[in-house]
């Protein structure tokens, strides 16, 4: 089965960024696939390279590129919702006068079509947080 994960919320406010990262790690687990993993509202904070956890917590940015690289899924970050909270990729940092960007490895910067087409691709479409 073909999978499509939406996350709403921030890294560390809630515990939507969790759930849905062990839920993919349990897709995959069981054979399954990911066709893309949309990041929207709030949820576009998992994109930060900025985040800086306590040593002792874990670092959920991390573990999303990881994830990502190794298992070349497609993390895709809504441009508006990101452009709102200061997640900002080259381009868009160059495009809106910014000096420098801050999205992590892994991640992109893309339009809602791209959740339209996640959800057209996949056979289910999972959201985490409201």
């Amino acid at each position: 089965m073909k999978f499509t994960i939406m996350v709403n919320e921030s890294p560390y406010q809630h515990q939507a960024s969790d759930s849905a990262y062990q839920f993919a790690q349990a897709v995959l687990a069981k054979g399954h696939s990911i066709f893309r993993i949309f990041f929207y509202h709030d949820g576009v904070n998992n994109a930060t390279r900025l985040t800086v956890p306590p040593q002792d917590d874990r670092h959920i940015v991390n573990r999303w590129s990881a994830l990502a690289k190794q298992h070349q899924i497609d993390l895709v970050v809504c441009v508006a919702a990101a452009q709102r909270r200061g997640i900002l990729d080259a381009k868009e940092a160059q495009h809106n006068g910014k000096d420098t960007n801050n999205i992590a490895e892994g991640f992109r910067i893309s339009g809602l079509g791209q959740l339209i087409e996640a959800g057209i691709q996949a056979d289910r479409l999972i959201v985490f947080g409201d």
